[in-house]
């Protein structure tokens, strides 16, 4: 989960895209925010919901010119949603031994060995990415 955000699309691209003319580069703007969407509406689906604050915090941004977006999760704590923590952390990089911790939220001290991943950025990303093979190898055809 790289840095909680994705890039889709690239200047390159846009610069690349100039000679092929108006309505080329109008179509890979359209495939560049739907996937976009893509990813934003399939990791809010999945992401599991407690407060909703996860769902609410992923984002989309098409930048001035939309030839890039930039889907985002701003909540801090979606990284150990996507990969779990402690002994369930994907690849075993959680703690190994249990902790105790105290929550406001049910107002006592909970023991824990951690918390098994919940995927929804990763999975998200994967259905963007064949939206938009799919639909550039459209394009020209």
């Amino acid at each position: 989960m790289a840095g909680n955000n994705v890039k889709v699309g690239n200047r390159a691209l846009a610069n690349a895209l100039k000679k092929y003319g108006d309505s080329v580069i109008d179509d890979v703007k359209r495939i560049i925010t739907e996937t976009a969407y893509i990813i934003m509406n399939n990791a809010k689906v999945m992401a599991p919901v407690d407060d909703g604050n996860l769902r609410d915090s992923i984002e989309v941004e098409i930048v001035p010119g939309g030839m890039t977006a930039i889907v985002r999760v701003t909540a801090n704590y979606a990284i150990y949603v996507e990969y779990g923590t402690g002994i369930y952390a994907v690849e075993g990089n959680g703690r190994k031994t249990p902790w105790t911790y105290y929550s406001d939220k049910l107002g006592r001290f909970v023991t824990t060995e951690g918390m098994k991943p919940q995927p929804f950025w990763d999975p998200a990303i994967e259905k963007g990415q064949r939206h938009f093979r799919k639909e550039m190898r459209k394009i020209g055809r």
